[in-house]
């Protein structure tokens, strides 16, 4: 346990109850939903139900220090939450009886309430709840609701009302002791932090695609009287704005939620409220899905984290499989079917127990694991283990501000285990990590060691850490981002996060260009462009005349063109240097490069002249031949031809003044139009040669060397 801070000196003597709360009275709007100064106390079954959690997760001392005993079982009956807004209150009740659990002990022993009642010891827990409560209302009575009566409830708060004035001077005088101004101040120093970051926290709800679209959620919250506003640090009264990481997330004032309830957004399914790590997990997984990719969710957890990756799917063709539904399945499915899920698949065996080489899981390339942390990146703690299935044992470390080493060390080879598991599905693509811990051992740790797995009877590339996929808004994540991981610390704005992507080491000749396509399509840049590719035989029969007539059919086209360009060798074309300034004009390169691409011509092709024929008028240049179509790569034929390139001769300057070039003698390139290799051999060629090759139209300079 961290050592109790001090607080200020009290500059005044306690002159009433209301002094003696052991919070400060803050704004209502800013209050905790479960505090219960402002409603007068709960109904008989939230205590009951608080006192049955707070049995589980209680802190048992020594027998030596041991001066409470809480029994060894609680014999009253616990009734089941009717909503879930009592059953938050039953936790946080819980909860916050645990954080104070020395005080409200010492408090029932120095006001001798504890051995002046005669208290059954498996009714101890109940008081203890109860106590808590009572001090919060500064011991006023309770208001007490038209509810169903429970006689153990009644009969302990009878007890407390006796005692109040005795339990109020015990409390007193633990302050007086401890020199606190409020007796927040008696917690360890991150957990009374966490305590001021949870009354600050935004509300982070995602919209429900499958059921509406984000527009109309907008205007559904503006009719009600909402305002949109273009950052966090501006939210305020009725309020909200876009998440700069999720494109689906809306941020709201903490102080909201019961305004949100009254625009039918929640209660049919249509805006769901939940942490923001859910939600960058779910957008981490969907940077990777192609068209019909599946996803395996390897841990069990909220059916709102589920849907919510399946509403993301939904774009593609693929189906999300959720591990580990063994129990409370028909619940899980009531909640998918409110919320219009029709893409998930239920298994009933744990992520450690499916075979790699599962058939049913073959066409999964995305595993996101979400397994059990220690949850000490959460400030509200209750809120996150009720919405995402969390292990309420965990409570009881989260009181005190610390885990237990022990503890710590059996999650991190459970999340292990669940790692490297999910690295050995060979046809799997990549691997998102998500926790909400700040343990280094549970985030960094776990990686690197899964990392250093390597599948054995596999052929498959091994994994390694790929840069963050999710956009980055401040230095903290750019940094972050240089060690490819994706990190949130706790603050006033979120809970923490950790993000790691896995993903296979694949060269660049096994990424193919159908796969780049397909990720271009998903991520919207290829609107209105069909990529699908035509059949290598239907290419072929395609004629180079026929184009297509609209611009949509042009841009496949073009597409396809570019795709059979990209498969084929071009090498051979390309490796061919011509002397630097050989020729003075671009003309000539081109006129050269395409008497490189045809055979020579013989006499006896060359056409004979006709009789009659008049010459070109003056000052108008020679008709050029017109030279047949070029035909398409797709289209030439696949039998190889010899080619010939003549080279212009080189010319050296004379002695003195006068030049004389040297025999006109020209460098023969021979090869195929299929190889790239080359040879170079001076042969003597004529002068009427060397004319024909001035005539057409490559300019000899007199100083190739310049």
């Amino acid at each position: 346990m961290e050592p109790r801070s001090q607080s200020p000196e009290i500059g005044a003597e306690i002159s009433s109850f209301g002094d003696l709360s052991i919070s400060h009275k803050v704004d209502p709007s800013k209050k905790s939903p479960a505090v219960s100064a402002e409603s007068g106390g709960y109904p008989d079954y939230v205590y009951v139900h608080a006192a049955a959690i707070f049995f589980t997760i209680h802190v048992e001392k020594p027998v030596d220090r041991r001066l409470v005993r809480y029994g060894d079982q609680i014999s009253f009956s616990v009734p089941e939450a009717k909503n879930e807004i009592a059953q938050h209150y039953a936790h946080e009740l819980a909860f916050n009886a645990l954080k104070y659990q020395d005080l409200l002990e010492d408090i029932m022993i120095d006001s001798c309430f504890y051995l002046s009642q005669s208290i059954p010891d498996d009714l101890t827990s109940l008081v203890v709840v109860m106590l808590y409560d009572f001090q919060d209302r500064k011991f006023l009575p309770r208001a007490c609701p038209e509810e169903e009566e429970i006689e153990e409830v009644r009969d302990v708060e009878k007890c407390l009302l006796r005692y109040r004035t005795k339990l109020a001077a015990a409390l007193a005088r633990c302050r007086i002791k401890h020199n606190l101004l409020t007796i927040d101040y008696i917690l360890p120093e991150s957990v009374r932090k966490k305590q001021e970051r949870a009354s600050t926290l935004p509300l982070y709800a995602w919209v429900n695609t499958m059921k509406t679209s984000l527009e109309d959620v907008c205007c559904t919250l503006e009719k009600e009287g909402f305002s949109e506003v273009k950052s966090i640090s501006q939210l305020g009264g009725l309020t909200f704005c876009l998440d700069p990481h999720c494109q689906d997330l809306l941020v709201f004032p903490p102080h909201l939620k019961a305004d949100l309830y009254r625009t039918k957004l929640l209660t049919e399914y249509k805006l769901i409220i939940q942490d923001k790590s859910r939600s960058l997990a779910a957008h981490s997984v969907k940077a990777l899905l192609t068209d019909d990719d599946d996803v395996i969710m390897a841990n069990l957890t909220s059916g709102y984290t589920i849907a919510h990756m399946a509403a993301l799917s939904t774009l593609s063709t693929g189906r999300v499989w959720v591990c580990g539904v063994s129990q409370a399945r028909e619940e899980l499915q009531e909640i998918l079917s409110h919320m219009e899920c029709k893409n998930v698949k239920l298994l009933p065996e744990s992520f450690t127990d499916i075979e790699p080489t599962d058939p049913w899981l073959q066409k999964a390339k995305v595993i996101l694991v979400m397994p059990q942390c220690s949850a000490t990146g959460v400030s509200n703690p209750v809120e996150f283990i009720l919405n995402d299935s969390g292990d309420a044992g965990l409570l009881q470390d989260l009181s005190q501000g610390s885990i237990s080493e022990d503890k710590l060390n059996t999650l991190v080879r459970q999340q292990l285990q669940d790692l490297i598991h999910a690295v050995k599905f060979p046809k799997a693509q990549a691997v998102v990590y998500c926790t909400c811990s700040v343990h280094p051992e549970e985030n960094e740790g776990v990686v690197r060691k899964a990392l250093l797995f390597k599948p054995e009877g596999t052929k498959a590339q091994p994994y390694r850490l790929s840069p963050p996929v999710l956009p980055l808004c401040c230095m903290s994540e750019v940094d972050n981002a240089r060690e490819n991981y994706f990190r949130l610390g706790p603050c006033e704005r979120a809970n923490g996060c950790f993000i790691a992507v896995l993903t296979r080491e694949d060269s660049s000749q096994t990424v193919t260009v159908k796969d780049v396509l397909a990720r271009a399509a998903a991520k919207g840049l290829l609107e209105g462009i069909d990529t699908g590719k035509p059949a290598k035989k239907e290419r072929r029969k395609a004629k180079a005349s026929v184009l297509p007539s609209s611009s949509a059919s042009a841009s496949q086209a073009r597409i396809a063109e570019f795709l059979s360009r990209e498969r084929k060798t071009t090498s051979s074309s390309s490796s061919l240097l011509l002397p630097a300034k050989a020729c003075t004009s671009s003309h000539a390169l081109l006129r050269a490069g395409q008497r490189a691409r045809t055979p020579k011509p013989t006499p006896s092709s060359l056409p004979a002249k006709k009789n009659g024929s008049k010459p070109p008028p003056a000052g108008r240049p020679p008709e050029r031949r017109a030279h047949p179509p070029r035909a398409r790569p797709e289209e030439r034929a696949s039998a190889l031809k010899p080619v010939e390139l003549v080279l212009p001769p080189v010319m050296f300057p004379g002695c003195g003044q006068s030049r004389s070039p040297l025999p006109l003698s020209f460098f023969r390139w021979k090869g195929t139009s299929g190889h790239s290799q080359t040879s170079l051999s001076p042969s003597s060629l004529s002068v009427s040669r060397h004319r024909e090759a001035l005539r057409s139209g490559v300019v000899l300079h007199p100083r190739p060397w310049l």
